[in-house]
């Protein structure tokens, strides 16, 4: 029987002093706190089966309350995510749902989240995003990036922003999303990266690739966070290894 398996791990970094990324694989959910090590899971290969970050907007308000409720949503949704049109559904229910806690909290004005990710289906993988976090095809000996980055252009020379065009949450005012949603085939031995900007800011995706052409599974998870740390690891750090098993 072909199944999926998904190891996660998410990390504060050395600067920041406390985690607002979150993550989410089917129904098991990780909110605002540190894996020691990287966590390993499988699940069957048929049911739609959602695998998810949220990292939260920095410097605004309660990021880890905003990525909470969306990898929270989402696995509540899980099974429902058949298609496109559902997924497209879901991340708009959920940029409601993270401007209608902020209404009812004054704390909680303007809080915000990214989102990226990816729902396993029998045979195929839908991938979405808003914002920045990415989701890459690592099936390949080249690293390839699927999810579409909400961020202004850059100048010449000039690799990452931190800014972003859209969010779920993030405004004093509500504000629909465009969320990026679309198809690919599946088959055994597929293998996904799903992670937020604290991976991918400081270490460049040919490096990336580098790690993943060489490890795999916790390997490739733990020595993914390694590189972030060693280059500083400027920002939270929460990653997403999906392979597909015969």
């Amino acid at each position: 029987m072909r199944y999926i398996k998904v190891t996660a791990l998410s990390h504060t970094g050395l600067v920041r002093d406390h985690n607002e990324d979150s993550l989410v694989a089917g129904p098991w959910t990780l909110c605002g706190t540190v894996t020691e090590n990287p966590q390993t899971l499988v699940f069957p290969l048929g049911k739609p089966l959602v695998v998810a970050v949220a990292d939260g907007i920095g410097g605004q308000p309660a990021g880890e309350v905003a990525s909470a409720l969306i990898v929270r949503q989402l696995a509540s949704f899980g099974p429902s995510l058949d298609s496109e049109e559902a997924v497209r559904d879901a991340l708009n229910i959920c940029n409601h749902v993270v401007y209608a806690a902020a209404d009812r909290d004054p704390a909680l004005l303007t809080m915000g989240t990214t989102v990226a990710g990816a729902v396993v289906l029998a045979e195929s993988l839908l991938v979405f995003n808003v914002g920045d976090s990415r989701v890459f095809d690592a099936t390949q000996d080249r690293l390839r990036q699927v999810s579409v980055d909400d961020s202004p252009p850059l100048p010449r020379g000039q690799r990452t922003t931190s800014l972003i065009t859209q969010a779920l949450g993030g405004a004093p005012r509500f504000s629909a999303i465009t969320p990026h949603v679309t198809t690919s085939p599946l088959s055994a031995g597929d293998r996904y990266l799903v992670c937020t900007d604290g991976l991918t800011d400081p270490v460049p995706e040919d490096a990336l690739g580098d790690v993943l052409r060489v490890h795999d599974d916790g390997r490739a998870a733990f020595e993914l966070w390694k590189a972030a740390i060693e280059a500083g690891g400027p920002d939270n750090i929460t990653l997403a290894m999906i392979g597909i098993g015969a």
